[in-house]
């Protein structure tokens, strides 16, 4: 027993390939929400039409999203999320990653850095690793 038949499988061949072994065990496959009983033969007829129906479904909500992904790219959008610094901001932690004091050490822990920005080490470090290594000034 099952309540829609989409959460069953994710194609008709696997539903199809499903209902046979249940069929070869003798088991009888129920969908509450479409009322399909496969221990009759207008239930397993009905079931395959409402698979056929789903994976067809499914088929045309791939093609939507790829081509709303290509419209969108046409526009110049890339999708993601966008970036938590800037370039200016990420420049600027860097700079502030790189100073060091009199004794050599550095004079800002990432942590110190991240809470300037707003963000987290992890972001920090993903954007220092992104720049080129700032050259000191003669």
């Amino acid at each position: 027993m099952v309540t829609k038949l989409d959460r069953l499988g994710r194609s008709l061949e696997h539903l199809i390939e499903l209902s046979v072994r249940l069929q070869e065990r003798g088991v009888d496959l129920v969908v509450l929400d479409q009322k399909i009983d496969t221990s009759t033969a207008m239930g397993r007829m009905f079931f395959q039409i409402l698979g056929s129906i789903a994976e067809f479904e499914h088929a045309l909500m791939s093609e939507r999203t790829l081509d709303g992904l290509a419209a969108a790219r046409a526009r110049g959008r890339t999708g993601g999320q966008k970036p938590k610094l800037t370039p200016r901001q990420a420049k600027i932690a860097q700079e502030m990653y790189e100073e060091t004091g009199p004794d050599g050490r550095r004079v800002h822990t990432v942590a110190q850095i991240a809470a300037e920005f707003g963000v987290t080490r992890p972001t920090i470090y993903r954007h220092l690793d992104k720049l080129p290594a700032q050259t000191p000034a003669p």
